[in-house]
């Protein structure tokens, strides 16, 4: 068995550096970047907006929260951007964070915020064609992805019928066997990790508890989990700011020196026996962007397959929504994890260096047990285990519309049952293999999304002047909804009903 894995190690080696070369990364950002200059820059330009209506409506609309009728497949907004939530607010803004650091050095923060920033408009994009592309499936609920823009967007253009699908099948599948790493493995390892060196617990008894918690959710249904993670993130979330911020304050003097690490070590600005150190930039880079995907998994085609089972009309409307998940996640949490670990004396501000003799992914738990004593160890592994937690209740609702597309909606419980029994294996399996895989999945996963978002992106832009014209410049134009309805109305009805599917 040892043989195997360390084969499966060495292959998957090979591909993961391939995935993440530079064309991968300048594929990522530059998708980010495009549908930032195609949109005018909406997440800056159209700042006061989609904070208002996202968050901002929180408080204020109770369609927002509203739960849909029992018989109702349709999940509020609230609920979606809460299950997709959790699946990006887990591992990789604690742990992901602290590997960033110990591998990049500090500069490799700068990095996840550019990854991030640019990553608000992939992530709306995705959003705006999950929602515009989404259909019914068998049992009446939304099925929307990068499968259905791939398939019946790219698809529809000339000669990409047969690129269209193909490209859609290959993120189906690669989003199943990511399900497993990123959303499966590389969680519950890391969450008995913790368990076994703050509490003595062996992890095969963390793995059957976790897989029975699991299971009693997942086999549900998307309205269980999007029941249980409404709760459980906004909670854990909340208090885990508030830590932060008090190790933070705490180590006030500190904020200034951190951030002016962070950007020395993002150019390589940071002395090393009297040079500068250029492989520090190139390992601040990819660092940066790698645990930044991890972290918002903004590109990847992931948490639209959530955000489209939302209640909600207007893509563009659930688009804002996919920009303060990015936002929520890497610009908040991300930066403060990273204020903590550079703030409590973990890493020499001047040359980036470790001063901690911990492992990567307990840097986080050491900051907090030096403010806190013995609380903080024990709260960091609690809040491993929720937020990781609810990360694979998340990415079980992804992996399970990637099955559903390849093998029909009647099948998906097969997918729950092997999903939920794989925890067991997580939690004993090597932490590293389990990171490699989810990295390498994570770019496989990738790849096809961002054709058909690059590809779409004039769609995107329509769908966002209609928006923008009808709701901030009061012009009387048909709303842009759904491509089904577009079909329809341009074609005779003789043709089928697209929109059952």
């Amino acid at each position: 068995m040892e043989g195997f894995l360390q084969q499966v190690e060495r292959i998957n080696d090979a591909v993961n550096g391939f995935v993440w070369g530079l064309p991968m990364l300048i594929l990522l950002v530059g998708t980010g970047i495009l549908m930032t200059v195609l949109t005018k820059f909406f997440q800056v330009s159209h700042i006061r907006h989609w904070w208002g209506n996202t968050i901002g409506k929180v408080f204020k609309d109770k369609d927002v929260t509203k739960h849909t009728a029992k018989g109702d497949k349709q999940i509020s907004q609230f609920q979606s951007l809460c299950t997709a939530l959790a699946a990006t607010i887990g591992v990789g803004n604690i742990a992901g964070v602290a590997a960033a650091i110990a591998a990049g050095g500090p500069g490799a923060i700068f990095w996840m915020w550019i990854v991030a920033f640019f990553g608000m408009m992939t992530n709306y994009s995705e959003n705006v064609l999950g929602i515009f592309y989404r259909r019914r499936n068998m049992n009446n609920e939304w099925s929307g992805g990068a499968m259905y823009y791939l398939r019946d967007g790219l698809g529809a253009k000339k000669n990409c019928k047969v690129l269209g699908s193909v490209l859609a099948v290959l993120f189906s599948i690669f989003c199943v066997i990511a399900s497993f790493g990123i959303g499966n493995m590389s969680q519950i390892n890391t969450i008995s990790s913790n368990m076994k060196s703050t509490f003595g617990i062996q992890p095969i008894v963390t793995g059957l508890v976790l897989m029975v918690l699991a299971g009693l959710v997942i086999v549900g249904g998307l309205k269980r989990i999007a029941s249980v993670t409404e709760k459980l993130v906004p909670f854990m979330a909340v208090i885990y700011i508030i830590c932060a911020v008090i190790i933070v304050v705490m180590n006030g003097a500190l904020i200034g020196p951190a951030f002016a690490s962070i950007f020395k070590g993002a150019f390589g600005m940071r002395a090393v026996g009297g040079g500068i150190v250029g492989s520090g930039v190139s390992l601040a880079v990819q660092w940066g962007m790698k645990r930044g995907v991890f972290s918002n998994e903004a590109g990847l085609g992931s948490s639209v397959m959530v955000h489209s089972s939302s209640n909600v009309k207007e893509p563009v409307v659930q688009g804002m929504w996919g920009i303060f998940e990015v936002f929520a996640d890497t610009i908040i949490v991300c930066t403060l994890t990273a204020l903590v670990i550079l703030t409590s004396g973990l890493v020499d501000l001047n040359t980036g260096a470790m001063l901690s003799s911990a492992a990567k992914t307990a840097l986080v738990a050491e900051a907090f047990s030096k403010h806190f004593g013995s609380f903080g160890a024990a709260f960091i592994a609690f809040a491993i285990l929720f937020f990781a937690f609810s990360t694979v209740l998340g990415w079980s609702q992804y992996g399970t519309k990637g099955f559903e597309y390849l093998f029909g909606t009647k099948s998906v419980k097969i997918y729950q049952v092997v999903f939920v029994l794989v925890i067991v294996a997580g939690a004993t399996m090597d932490l590293e293999l389990a990171w490699n895989l989810s990295d390498t999945f994570n770019g496989l996963m990738a790849i096809p999304n961002l054709i058909g978002v690059i590809v779409l992106c004039p769609t995107v832009m329509k769908i966002t002047a209609n928006y923008v014209d009808r709701k901030l410049r009061g012009k009387k134009v048909r709303p842009m909804y759904s491509a089904y309805e577009e079909i329809q109305k341009m074609q005779e009805s003789s043709e089928g009903d697209l929109s059952k599917g």
